[in-house]
């Protein structure tokens, strides 16, 4: 059975008999530390091989995301990231089981179908934006060259940057497979090969990424100053959504100081929080974490999977349970209560969501 396979059943089970009550109990009296929740998109999909676009990337459904928020009422202490770096500046201790919720990248679903529903279970979060993409209103190349393998009619895909020649395949799902493992492969690409790839893709199969499509926008700053306006924070996720650790030093200080002035300028209030784009140990280190602080951001989100333990923790390296659209409710609450035993491991992790292109334009 495979490993998500037990995490579900054991989720479920436990879950199901009232035993996790019993488990976060003491667990909460052993270890008192920080859970941080990451989605990325919340859509309803009625057929998901039918997707046009990175399945990976749709952590919930909208009725899975309001079930998480009601658990995370009832059994949790949901509260802001603002008021985690708060609590840690004056020093004082965190409530017990106090968890956060993320979003990143800055999809139009987060406002469409996420916001309202958080607004009104009144439980906040924290959405980080690439401001570029705000601005353009185009998709991310990571997600327009998903959509192009998936609908390219052509019989062969030859890719020399990332060493592969093969034969397109014809069913949907064998192309998908073949999208994710390019999309794996360009992470260790500079930046400018890889746009010079997906831009090359966009002219030879005439699939230019300005026509866009209605399954991958960006949210709008109209939308974003909405939800800012409601209490929910906007930080940022970097201008063009760049793996933070392969940029020399003046464009990862423009990535970092850029954005949060577009934030500023567009919603404002400071921007004083930050997600690394991709986020996982190859995306960020200490370079960057010095540059991230030396911008003035307050603290900064990772993709590593765990969660923070209060008087140790790094907040500029803080971890976080990636939450996939295969977690039924039990399996979510189970993640919650015992992270190290049902949450994903880092590797896998990076193995699905670290196929984000090394900077997506």
């Amino acid at each position: 059975m495979p490993r998500s396979g037990i995490r579900e059943m054991l989720g479920e089970l436990c879950y199901g008999t009232g035993l996790l009550h019993v488990l976060q109990l003491g667990r909460a009296w052993l270890r008192r530390d920080l859970r941080i929740l990451a989605y990325h998109r919340v859509l309803d999909l009625r057929d998901p091989n039918a997707f046009a676009f990175d399945l990976d990337l749709v952590s919930t459904s909208a009725a899975g995301l309001r079930e998480q928020m009601q658990l995370l009422r009832r059994r949790f202490c949901p509260m802001s990231l603002g008021d985690v770096v708060a609590a840690l500046d004056a020093g004082t201790r965190l409530p017990t089981n106090a968890v956060v919720v993320t979003f990143d990248d800055g999809y139009d679903d987060n406002y469409r179908v996420a916001y309202p529903i958080l607004r009104e279970l009144g439980v906040p979060a924290t959405f980080f934006v690439s401001t570029n993409h705000i601005d353009s209103g185009r998709p991310f190349a990571y997600d327009w060259l998903m959509y192009m393998i998936l609908h390219a009619p052509v019989r062969r895909l030859a890719l020399p940057e990332v060493g592969l020649d093969v034969p397109m395949p014809f069913l949907r799902a064998e192309r998908r497979q073949l999208a994710s493992r390019v999309l794996r492969r360009m992470k260790g690409l500079d930046d400018a090969i890889q746009s010079s790839l997906i831009s090359r893709l966009e002219h030879e199969w005439q699939m230019p990424r300005e026509a866009g499509h209605p399954d991958c926008r960006p949210m709008s700053w109209d939308a974003l100053r909405e939800m800012r306006a409601a209490g929910f924070e906007i930080g940022s996720h970097g201008v063009r959504h760049c793996m933070l650790a392969q940029l020399p030093p003046a464009q990862l200080e423009a990535e970092l100081v850029d954005s949060r002035n577009a934030l500023e300028r567009e919603l404002g209030a400071p921007a004083t929080l930050l997600s690394y784009p991709v986020g996982g140990d190859l995306a960020f280190d200490a370079r960057v974490m010095e540059a991230t602080m030396a911008a003035g951001y307050r603290a900064a989100c990772s993709y590593i999977c765990g969660t923070n333990r209060q008087f140790a923790l790094n907040r500029y390296a803080l971890n976080r349970l990636p939450v996939e659209r295969a977690m039924g409710t039990g399996w979510f609450a189970a993640m919650l209560t015992l992270p190290e035993l049902m949450g994903y491991p880092t590797v896998g992790r990076i193995g699905m969501v670290g196929q984000e292109a090394a900077c997506s334009y």
